[in-house]
This record gives structure tokens, C-alpha cells and sequence, in this order.
């Protein structure tokens, strides 16, 4: 990753207090998104954290990921598919595969999927996210994937918070590791 990139997404990375209720501070990465160097570069680099390897598709989790996924799967010149999450409230008119995270860093547990007609035994997928703490969520998406018969190559990931087995058993790459922006 480009020395400049690093500098530039830890300076404009905070952390926010939401007051005195809350159990811990909130990442507040808007800073990343304004700043169109950041944009421009986000994506080469997080491709670059899996070439040689080539995928077929990236997949990437709501919200963040929307924005993100695109971003890496136009570099790698690959389709991007959204991996929708399942509060209980949502409906896909379609088949969709899901499955459970455990739960997650705020206790949730989330239901994520992706519609059949887009992923199949032939895929190679790149998993893409902005933040990856627990694992919970990764966990999930390939199950999604393995059930729809797909391989997973890894996930490249802005930030990884996890432990380490965590992230040599997911096969995450990051661009920063959390010790980079702490408090």
C-alpha cells in the first residue's frame, strides 16, 4: 500500500464518544469518503492485497461494503454482488441463500445473504469489508458461499481489529491493522 494512502486514512479516521450510555467509542470513517485521493486509491489497493489471485466476483456486506465492493471488484475487472443483511424485517422476492453471524462486536446477530441467481459452483469470490473485529460476519458470508458451491479466496479488509487466528483462519488481508487507529 501506498505510504501516502496509510497516512492519509489514519488522519482522517476518528473516534467519536455517543456520551455516557455507551460501552465504547464509535469509528467514524466519513473522513475516508470525502476525500477523493482516498476513493481513487481505496480500491487498487485493496486489490492489490490478493494478486495474483483472481477472483470472479467480490461480495460485500451492506453499508459500507456497497460502497467499497464496487470500488475493488472494477479494479479486478470482476462482477460486485451486495450481501444483504436480515434484521427480521427485510424481504427478497427472489432466492436468496442466508445465514446466521454469530454475535457480533455489538452483541447482534444477523442474518446475510445473496440472491442464487448470481453465485454458483464456478466463483471465485473475494470477500471485501471496511472493518473486520470479530470475524462474525465473514463467517457467514462463506457459508453463503460455500453453500452455493463457491470457494472463497479471502477477504481484503480497510481495517482488521481481529485477533490474529481470526484473520489467518478467514484469510484477511488489511490495508490497517487496529493498533494503527487506537484511541
Amino acid at each position: 500500500m501506498p505510504a501516502e494512502l496509510r497516512k492519509r486514512l489514519t488522519e482522517r479516521f476518528r473516534w467519536t464518544d455517543p456520551g455516557p450510555a455507551s460501552t465504547h467509542l464509535v469509528s467514524d470513517m466519513s473522513g475516508w469518503w470525502r476525500d477523493p485521493d482516498i476513493l481513487a486509491e481505496i480500491g487498487p489497493a485493496l486489490a492489490d492485497l490478493f494478486q495474483p489471485v483472481r477472483p470472479t466476483v467480490v461480495i460485500a456486506p451492506e453499508v459500507t461494503g456497497l460502497m467499497i465492493g464496487p470500488l475493488v471488484a472494477t479494479v479486478l475487472g470482476v462482477g460486485f454482488l451486495p450481501a444483504y443483511k436480515n434484521t427480521g424485517d427485510r424481504r427478497i422476492a427472489e432466492p436468496t441463500t442466508w445465514a446466521t453471524t454469530s454475535t457480533d462486536y455489538r452483541g447482534r446477530r444477523l442474518a446475510l445473504g445473496v440472491r442464487d441467481r448470481h453465485l454458483g459452483p464456478s466463483d471465485r469470490v473475494l470477500v471485501v469489508d471496511d472493518w473486520v473485529a470479530t470475524g462474525a460476519q465473514l463467517r457467514a458470508l462463506y457459508q453463503v458461499v460455500e453453500a452455493r458451491g463457491g470457494t472463497v479466496v479471502g477477504t481484503a479488509a480497510i481495517v482488521a481489529d481481529c485477533p490474529p487466528e481470526v484473520a489467518r483462519e478467514l484469510r484477511v488481508r488489511s490495508l490497517l491493522d487496529g493498533r494503527d487507529l487506537d484511541p
